[in-house]
């Protein structure tokens, strides 16, 4: 019986697969044909770029009542028993609770860094910016983009060392370029790390262009945000392993470029 049980279970295992969902790999092609912006494919949606069709998912909620954010995702496919069905990422956030929460004077209401909603989601291609005074709407990138995180000033009440924390601005890490040359941007390539205006305009590249971003960590008594990046010291627009990783500090009271510490 318990033989007949064994092959039973290898059974599923090797045939129940068929049975699961294929998803896409994150990304896209950079030289899709598609339609044309502004009109619809067969599946009635609206086309966001002439590579591939993309929805907006949500309203994010900033400090200031004037500047809202709207996240941008791809739509993407997934194929069950030769039948295709779309859908699209969903918003989801990073919490950065800590024990430096728990001192008097701080409190960053569970938000990623004091001052800062941290999110992301998957295939998420780019951000539009609507101004509710002037009704302006542009986009971060002009291009599409994958996305790994946009940190943007939340509307949560946050302190740090007893003080009230006003960010007016926000950073987006993302990969936004074919750096490698395979025909693809995804997770493969190298990743930035951006300043942007509270207007939507882009201030400055933080990190330079030959590194590729990976981590970062927050100290809380300088209010500091620590980049860790692989440089891409052979220029294969890859990140390898065996590259040099390179620690930056950015001041979040008033960012400029990354400046290096090791």
């Amino acid at each position: 019986m318990k033989k007949r049980y064994i092959i039973i279970l290898i059974a599923i295992a090797i045939f129940g697969c068929d049975d699961e969902p294929k998803y896409e790999r994150k990304g896209f092609t950079v030289n899709d044909s598609s339609p044309e912006e502004g009109q619809s494919n067969k599946t009635g949606i609206q086309s966001d770029t002439v590579a591939f069709d993309s929805r907006p998912n949500g309203i994010l909620i900033t400090s200031a009542p004037e500047h809202r954010l709207i996240p941008i995702y791809k739509l993407n496919s997934r194929v069950n028993d030769d039948d295709t069905t779309y859908f699209t990422g969903s918003n989801a956030f990073y919490s950065g609770y800590s024990e430096y929460e728990r001192i008097d004077g701080n409190n960053w209401n569970h938000n990623f860094m004091p001052g800062f909603e941290a999110m992301y989601g998957y295939n998420f291609i780019n951000i539009n910016y609507h101004n509710t005074i002037s009704k302006k709407t542009i986009k971060f990138f002009k291009d599409p983009v994958l996305i790994k995180t946009l940190y943007y000033p939340t509307d949560s009440k946050d302190t740090l060392n007893g003080e009230a924390v006003h960010r007016n601005y926000y950073m987006v890490s993302a990969y936004n370029e074919d750096s490698n040359k395979d025909g693809v941007i995804n997770t493969d390539d190298l990743r930035r790390f951006f300043l942007f205006n509270m207007d939507g305009t882009m201030n400055m590249l933080l990190i330079p262009n030959e590194y590729s971003v990976s981590s970062s960590q927050f100290d809380p008594s300088n209010d500091y945000m620590y980049i860790y990046a692989t440089i891409d010291e052979n220029g294969n627009g890859h990140q390898d392993e065996t590259e040099d990783v390179h620690i930056f500090w950015i001041d979040l009271k008033a960012p400029k470029k990354g400046v290096r510490l090791y």
